[in-house]
């Protein structure tokens, strides 16, 4: 089998307006399809980065909490890549988003922060 790529991220959160508005407003994705489910009471959003699909935003009612926080087994992380590390900090502290200290990977020497989405779900920031 070869693998192509990554086609997309599914996360579900616990309010669809307050996360929806986060993955566009804060983090510029583009909403490219946006779906209501009657059956299942679930909205579902299609989101692109760059013109690239890449996040599936999913809500149901009462969608169980994260077992712990930052190491249960499973999906530890969202990382994504920026040009500059202190302009993607000052960026999102302009919105009112706060993020952990930048720090720089032992291994590659290259600079990278943490920070939360509304539902604590873990989003890095990693200098390219």
């Amino acid at each position: 089998m070869k693998i192509n790529k990554v086609h997309h991220i599914a996360i579900i959160c616990s309010d669809y307006s307050k996360s929806k508005d986060f993955y566009t407003r804060v983090l510029g994705m583009e909403l490219q399809h946006e779906y209501y489910r009657k059956e299942r009471d679930s909205y579902k959003a299609d989101l692109a980065l760059n013109g690239n699909y890449i996040v599936e935003l999913f809500s149901f009612p009462n969608p169980p909490e994260r077992p712990s926080y930052p190491e249960a087994a499973g999906l530890r992380h969202l990382a994504f890549e920026v040009a500059d590390i202190e302009s993607a900090a000052k960026e999102l502290e302009s919105k009112g988003v706060g993020h952990e200290s930048v720090r720089t990977d032992e291994y590659t020497g290259k600079q990278f922060f943490f920070m939360q989405d509304p539902d604590g779900l873990p989003i890095e920031f990693y200098e390219a």
